[in-house]
């Protein structure tokens, strides 16, 4: 649901996204942060602390009980919009990308703004030509974070790597790491797996070398190992594998 400020001798404006989860009754909310072009001394005062109110009054109240509260009692200043159903993947997403397109019409920027979102077999395309390899749609950046090319987000699917990177999760990755792997969470593409969901694996990369003269190293073993103790690690040839990219952190 968009608010909607409607001032006086102002024209209306959106002000922000209330977007309820109905599974679990969370409030996901975003609003402007900035009313000094859209409303007079006074009002904007009153507009900045309507975030913090909504959120204690919705986790009080819970998120659904106060929507309905909001569409009973807003006044003709402050309006609710119609309700909308919306398919979502990812709440944090998605509200992003509602509030960029019905509040602040914001322009995606590629690699300025915005990151893109690949599915991991797309990401692995970016390895090479045997795939074509197009973003699904851009994802607001992380705040504060420096921006280049090499960053995607994408879902990772799958309990071996739980706690710390949830079933489902919305994740951040850069692509063709460099430096050392040892001990990085990693997106792996696995060659000779027939099975496309078992094919692009995320998980803990070690290895062990040995010294093999005249200043070179050679694997000895390389261990790829999921987080959860419910699953099996495995070891693999350096040929088995190929690094697509670094897990960097779960945005949602």
């Amino acid at each position: 649901m968009l608010l909607e400020a409607h001032l006086p001798d102002r024209p209306a404006r959106n002000i922000g996204v209330y977007l309820v989860d109905p599974a679990t009754d969370r409030l996901w909310l975003r609003m402007r942060q900035d009313y000094q072009d859209i409303a007079e001394p006074d009002d904007v005062e009153v507009l900045e602390a309507l975030e913090e109110d909504f959120r204690a009054r919705a986790a009080e109240m819970g998120a659904e009980a106060f929507l309905l509260s909001l569409e009973d009692s807003l006044s003709n200043v402050l309006r609710a919009g119609e309700r909308q159903r919306v398919e979502v993947d990812a709440f944090s997403r998605v509200l992003d990308r509602l509030f960029d397109r019905d509040v602040e019409k914001i322009k995606v920027q590629p690699f300025q703004t915005h990151i893109p979102l690949y599915s991991l077999r797309a990401a692995a395309g970016r390895l090479g030509e045997e795939m074509e390899s197009s973003e699904e749609d851009w994802v607001r950046a992380p705040e504060g974070m420096r921006i280049d090319p090499s960053l995607f987000v994408a879902h990772v699917v799958g309990r071996s790597m739980e706690p710390r990177i949830p079933d489902g999760s919305l994740n951040l990755f850069r692509l063709n790491p460099v430096g050392s792997r040892q001990g990085k969470i990693l997106l792996i593409q696995r060659f000779g797996v027939t099975d496309e969901t078992a094919r692009y694996t995320v998980k803990k990369y070690t290895s062990k070398k040995v010294y093999s003269g005249e200043d070179e190293w050679r694997h000895e073993q390389i261990r790829l190992e999921p987080l959860n103790p419910e699953f099996e690690a495995w070891d693999a040839e350096p040929t088995d594998f190929a690094v697509v990219a670094e897990w960097l952190r779960v945005l949602e």
